[in-house]
């Protein structure tokens, strides 16, 4: 699913023209955006919460050269928890995902 497909879902779900649901869903996005550059954490219940945490430097391998070791310097990362309410629905019925055949 992309943004574009999130305005079309608000659009017939709630019966608004095509620019207010634009309006509507790019301000939520803008908003949580803001939230987390603050380092604020992000709390939708029955969802998920999105929260800014500390990475710890690290090694990483570069993958065309094994060999290599690369320096991961810390930093901050976005990470999303789900909701115990999406974990369940998703294990009810899980989404059928692409096999390595397809």
């Amino acid at each position: 699913m992309i943004k574009n497909d999130l305005v079309n879902r608000v659009m017939s779900g709630v019966g608004v023209p095509r620019t207010t649901a634009v309006l509507a869903v790019e301000t939520v996005i803008d908003v949580m955006r803001q939230s987390l550059v603050r380092g604020d954490r992000i709390e939708l219940r029955g969802f998920g919460v999105f929260l800014v945490k500390n990475r710890k430097r690290g090694i990483g391998r570069n993958p065309k050269r094994p060999q290599e070791e690369v320096e991961i310097p810390p930093g901050l990362t976005i990470r999303f928890k789900p909701g115990k309410e999406l974990r369940d629905m998703v294990v009810e019925s899980p989404p059928e995902l692409p096999t390595a055949a397809d």
